[in-house]
């Protein structure tokens, strides 16, 4: 069972404050991004178990707008529903093993999956990856992103690095994540509930979050629509070197 949550502790309510802010912000520019920040401030705060469920009602509502906002740009139909589908179905097995499977490992292997495919863009900076390629592949990058999103509540090193190598326009790549990050949140709610990882505390420290969240998403939408595709790419890769770093340092000291 998480920790009882202290809702008079202002420090750390106001730590989580500023964390979906910076997160927001970047979810707003990139469709992605708010996981890497407001998880490890939530953890430090409260509790690995606590960040991965406060996370939960944030990243549904805010990718089911998204959705909504850039619902004139999917994808292949085919494309999304594989992706939203097995991303699921991992979340579920990824919420199962939250509280068993070793997350240092996990975490260690995610950043050496980032730093391969940044080193793959500076060396190869043309390297792209097609649909038709992308589709065959779709299934196992999902459920492997599912997982993690289940377990470590950070799924963006293999689903970003996945999409972002698809070099999607910055419309499609927001839909396109979203649709992930949304189904897998449908799958965590009952599942985490289930567990008693979910609890009414939790779910309110949620709802609060996403206040703040809320706010700053226009904030990067604004941002976001006044870059060019290469500085948002460049921002994408930037977005995932910080987060590869930050995964190794967890581990490492």
């Amino acid at each position: 069972m998480p920790p009882n949550i202290s809702f008079t502790d202002s420090w750390g309510l106001a730590a989580i404050a500023v964390a979906m802010i910076l997160g927001g912000i970047l979810k707003g520019a990139t469709g992605a991004g708010i996981p890497i920040i407001a998880v490890p401030v939530i953890a430090a705060v409260y509790d690995v178990k606590v960040a991965v469920a406060v996370m939960v009602l944030p990243n549904l509502i805010s990718n089911v707008w998204q959705i909504y906002k850039f619902r004139h740009f999917a994808a292949e139909p085919g494309f999304c529903w594989q992706l939203g589908i097995f991303g699921a179905i991992g979340a579920g097995i990824g919420t199962i093993a939250l509280a068993e499977l070793p997350s240092g490992f996990l975490n260690l292997c995610m950043a050496g999956i980032v730093i391969a495919y940044i080193l793959l863009r500076l060396l190869k900076p043309s390297a792209r990856l097609s649909m038709a390629r992308a589709r065959k592949a779709v299934a196992v990058v999902s459920l492997l992103g599912g997982i993690l999103q289940g377990a470590v509540g950070v799924s963006a090193p293999v689903a970003v690095t996945f999409l972002n190598a698809m070099k999607l326009a910055r419309p499609v790549f927001i839909f396109t994540i979203s649709v992930f990050f949304a189904s897998m949140a449908f799958v965590q709610i009952p599942t985490q509930i289930h567990y008693g990882l979910l609890t009414w505390d939790i779910a309110l420290l949620g709802l609060l979050a996403f206040i703040p969240l809320f706010a700053a998403l226009p904030v990067g939408d604004w941002i976001g629509r006044r870059i060019s595709p290469a500085v948002f790419d460049a921002l994408i890769l930037g977005f995932l070197a910080v987060l590869a770093l930050r995964l190794i340092y967890v581990e490492l000291t």
